[in-house]
């Protein structure tokens, strides 16, 4: 059994090729990395399904913004959910919570039992929730199988404090908890350092590098979105990244 995850966030084909080429052994699918990810086409799912033989996690995040959602919101992520558990993913990622900050519990309950078994992540709005130690145990009670973290911070290497104590958290005793999955600002200069402070195993990276448009033509003074990021600029999963990170990895942990 391998000892360590080794999971990267991808929202096009070529990023999840790249990234099981390199040595990821799990993906994140998503849309829109840039503004943070939301969940992704069903049609790119399944293209990423033929190309790809790594377990697929979806995230199922309606929009960019905080994870207070309305009714219509919630009732289109248990419909998400259904639908790329009946298409195949390995598992889902997802969060919401309530106004005061706290899990909403309630919904997830939901989101769990839409999923019917298939492993369930909450992702980084936990990273915003008020008290992240008594959100580590609602979240173990309902039955969710990993928390993807930076240890409230902007990075994980910031956040390496509670990072610490959450993983000590999933490792205590021998009562099944969520796993600790560490991601922000993650790369391999930093990497020994978060392994060695928290003990942490289970790392998400997006391994992401800045591929140039092949349009010849370009109409520079139009813009179809931000206007922080070029038309002509996208971003791609990185294979020789992933590479570094995974041997590393491998190296450590065997």
């Amino acid at each position: 059994m391998r000892k360590y995850t080794l999971e990267i966030c991808t929202d096009s084909v070529e990023s999840a090729i790249n990234a099981e080429k390199g040595g990821g052994t799990r993906l994140e699918l998503c849309s829109n990395l840039i503004i943070g990810g939301t969940t992704p086409a069903a049609s790119l799912f399944e293209e990423v399904r033929r190309n790809v033989s790594i377990p697929i996690n979806v995230l199922i995040r309606p929009r960019f913004g905080d994870f207070l959602y309305s009714e219509y919101e919630l009732e289109i992520m248990r419909n998400e959910i259904k639908m790329f558990r009946n298409l195949g993913a390995d598992g889902i990622v997802t969060g919401v919570l309530t106004k005061d900050g706290k899990i909403d519990i309630e919904n997830m309950e939901k989101f769990i039992l839409e999923a019917k078994g298939i492993p369930v992540t909450f992702h980084r709005a936990f990273d915003v929730c008020k008290n992240p130690i008594s959100a580590f145990y609602q979240l173990k009670k309902l039955g969710v199988n990993t928390i993807l973290t930076s240890g409230q911070a902007e990075n994980c290497l910031k956040g390496k404090k509670l990072l610490k104590d959450l993983v000590g958290l999933s490792n205590e005793d021998n009562e099944k908890k969520p796993e600790i999955l560490v991601g922000a600002g993650l790369n391999r200069k930093n990497i020994k350092e978060i392994i060695s402070f928290t003990g942490a195993r289970n790392f998400h990276f997006s391994a992401k590098k800045i591929k140039q448009s092949e349009m010849l033509y370009r109409k520079e003074n139009v813009n179809m979105g931000l206007k922080e990021f070029s038309e002509f600029e996208i971003f791609e999963t990185d294979e020789n990244l992933v590479k570094e990170m995974s041997e590393y990895l491998q190296e450590i942990f065997g």
